[in-house]
């Protein structure tokens, strides 16, 4: 039984498919940025080392014998791995395949073709790569989804082209690696179009072509010859090009120096003093393939999203989505999805991003620059519940009640979850909830979910009550007891917002009337945070009305498509035809705590089944909605009108959904005892052992009977 992946194990099902099938198309990071790996054979976008970015410039598109590869109507299958992205194609007497990666320690992305003939005849094959750049560097914080992209200029050298910005603050370098080694030459040439005199509009075109590089290889019957390309940026020429030619000194190497990195990463997140993170992720022993899978999954979702490029203002970050969008951006709800695997994984780095949010006015933003710690986007009504949920799991899981102390922003931490737990009175209108305003700041796309919601007024109950605790461990009993009474009071209305014998809520507007909304936010949120205070048959109904209404074989709807308001979008993050990627762990988890655990581990093989292309996306469609992929919930693409990306940085609810759900850890501020009375794993595997959680000071094995021993 492995306890701990390799790249083979985090491994995508091959997925083959022609020119702009509805599937996503895959990211590449080392942690000093990303690259989207595109449908044809060499073509790549958004290639973004910050501080230099290029929006979602497309290079490196292939043609084969002066024909587009795309246009002769082959499939072309990916195969994902976290080290790379394997794509193949068969055209007329030819095999191709490549292997791309972001080579590691290099601002770079680095790219093995093999051409094979599979022909009777020698043949001399021109493979051309047509070349754009949209380097840019702003200095300042990326405030649109979109990285920044700018005209650039394009030179030839040998076998390849440099591009800069108009300032020459940022250089994309982009050729083969054509010489002896080889045995290839290489033509390089400008495009000789004219640039456009104005910006490209949507459905017109892109950055205008730079040039070409264009390969001949010389191919005996049953021949294979290879060539490499590569694609280097920076702030400068020098380093662009030092890049540029540390790599085409050796692609195969690069390649294999990816899948060294990537399982040296993969091995330190589960090892105790590794050198790779400050902390470290509990192995799983089991004999439930679906759950280690999905365990393996948030993990893999969260590591994913670490970055350590120079001028990084945190030293080191956790970005939330890749390849497409809000690139250097950490969102403080998505980061709270993730909160115990970033507790447990890289505390040091979480710590630090927590210092930064609180010295901030996070009712003002959504999230924050890596590149400046500025503020981005507008407030996200979650905020108070994302922030007090983040310290506590980071206080609760590392010891160190001494954050509660400190004074980020001239008030001590325990003064900022006061105000984050009583900032809901200063939002309610003429009733006793918190009125969160329209759809802007809460689910954008569900346009009934406003105002008076039971989800953020449920977890409203939960801050008073985490933090009565919190306070209660630093002897502030009469602060305490203050907080307790005000929960106590608010779930009674929090409840009344419960629609008998339906199983949801409604949402209570400024005029007084409820709109019924059947969405997965409130089960998941209510049933994580006042199950207890919910009636016996409230609960019953609630899991009646997910198993009926909601849950798929595979996924979940995020709404009903019994809702009215299932016609007012079709972004599958939120509305009928999918769902964000923490919703399903989040679903599991409020099964556990309403009492149906049977209900979460029957539903585990199927949601499993949608671990087969890399690491959860922004948003899965549902099976209704679009065909599954090899059996698992097919990932939405980025385009308009889904406007959806790959990766999405909340998989770590996953993991959460094991240690905390599954295993019942739970944890107490300020103690040493290790609350495990909540497991449920014992009914899935009675074997199951958590092995080496990190508990404070202690290492752990929590066994599936509830059992605590020290790791040995």
């Amino acid at each position: 039984m492995r306890l701990i992946p390799n790249v083979d194990d985090l491994a995508a099902d091959p997925v083959t498919h022609h020119y702009d099938d509805m599937i996503a198309p895959s990211g590449l990071t080392n942690f000093l940025g990303t690259a989207r790996v595109d449908h044809d054979l060499t073509a790549i976008s958004a290639v973004t080392f910050p501080p230099v970015s290029q929006g979602l410039t497309r290079t490196a598109a292939c043609f084969v014998d002066g024909r587009l590869v795309e246009s002769y109507g082959a499939p072309i299958t990916h195969e994902w791995r976290p080290d790379r992205v394997r794509r193949s194609v068969s055209l007329p007497g030819l095999d191709l395949t490549t292997l791309t990666v972001c080579a590691p320690g290099e601002t770079a992305v680095a790219i093995d073709v093999r051409v094979h003939n599979t022909g009777t005849a020698h043949r001399t094959v021109p493979i051309t790569l047509t070349l754009a750049a949209g380097a840019a560097h702003t200095g300042e914080a990326w405030l649109d989804a979109m990285a920044p992209e700018e005209r650039n200029r394009a030179a030839t050298g040998p076998s390849r082209l440099v591009f800069t910005n108009q300032a020459t603050t940022a250089w994309s370098v982009q050729g083969v690696d054509t010489g002896p080694a080889t045995g290839t030459g290489a033509e390089v040439r400008l495009s000789g179009i004219a640039p456009a005199s104005a910006e490209h509009e949507v459905g017109i075109g892109g950055i205008e072509r730079g040039g070409e590089v264009t390969v001949h290889l010389d191919l005996a019957p049953g021949a294979t010859a290879r060539f490499g390309y590569v694609h280097a940026l920076a702030t400068t020429q020098d380093a662009a090009t030092a890049a540029f030619e540390r790599i085409a000194a050796d692609v195969p190497a690069t390649v294999r120096a990816a899948e060294a990195f990537w399982n040296r990463q993969l091995d330190a997140a589960f090892q105790p003093g590794n050198g790779e993170f400050s902390g470290h992720l509990p192995t799983l022993e089991t004999t439930s393939e679906p759950l280690r899978r999905l365990y393996w999954w948030g993990v893999l979702g969260v590591i994913w999203f670490r970055r350590d490029f120079a001028g990084n203002v945190l030293g080191r970050s956790y970005d939330t989505l890749m390849p497409n969008y809000w690139a250097t951006t950490t969102f403080i709800w998505d980061y709270s999805l993730s909160s115990i695997t970033h507790a447990l994984l890289d505390p040091d780095a979480m710590k630090r991003q927590l210092r930064h949010w609180i010295a901030s006015d996070i009712h003002t933003h959504f999230g924050t620059s890596s590149l400046t710690g500025g503020p981005v986007g507008r407030w996200y009504s979650v905020n108070d519940y994302a922030m007090t949920r983040l310290v506590h799991d980071y206080v609760r899981f590392t010891g160190e009640t001494d954050l509660l102390d400190e004074k980020p922003g001239g008030l001590p931490v325990t003064e900022h979850l006061r105000d984050w737990a009583l900032a809901w009175q200063s939002l309610r209108g003429t009733g006793p909830l918190a009125d969160y305003g329209e759809i802007d700041n809460l689910l954008e796309c569900v346009s009934s979910y406003t105002h008076e919601v039971a989800s953020l007024n449920a977890a409203n109950v939960w801050n008073l009550r985490t933090v009565a605790e919190i306070l209660a461990a630093q002897g502030d009993t009469d602060g305490a007891a203050a907080l307790e009474a005000e929960a106590d009071g608010l779930v009674k209305a929090v409840a009344d917002l419960y629609l008998p014998g339906r199983g949801h809520f409604a949402a209570r507007q400024p005029d007084g009337t409820r709109v019924p909304v059947r969405h997965v936010y409130d089960f998941s949120v209510v049933g994580t945070t006042i199950a207890a205070d919910l009636d016996e048959h409230v609960r019953r109904e609630m899991v009646d009305f997910y198993r009926r209404e909601l849950q798929t074989e595979v996924w979940l709807r995020s709404l009903s498509p019994w809702d009215p308001d299932a016609s007012f979008s079709i972004r599958p993050d939120h509305q009928w035809n999918g769902a964000y990627p923490a919703w399903p762990a989040d679903a599991a988890r409020s099964l556990i705590a309403l009492g149906a655990p049977e209900v979460a581990i029957d539903w585990l093989p199927g949601l499993a089944r949608s671990a087969n292309q890399g690491p959860p996306g922004q948003a899965h469609f549902t099976e209704e909605a679009m065909p599954a992929v090899n059996g698992g919930a097919r990932k939405a693409p980025p385009q308009l009108p889904y406007i959806i990306d790959w990766a999405c940085s909340s998989a770590g609810a996953f993991a959460a959904l094991v240690i905390e759900s599954f295993f019942g850890v739970d944890p107490r501020v300020g103690s040493d005892r290790l609350d495990t009375s909540r497991a449920c794993i014992a009914a899935l595997d009675p074997d199951a052992v958590l092995r080496g959680l990190r508990i404070g000071g202690r290492l752990v094995d929590v066994h599936a009977d509830g059992t605590v021993v020290d790791a040995s």
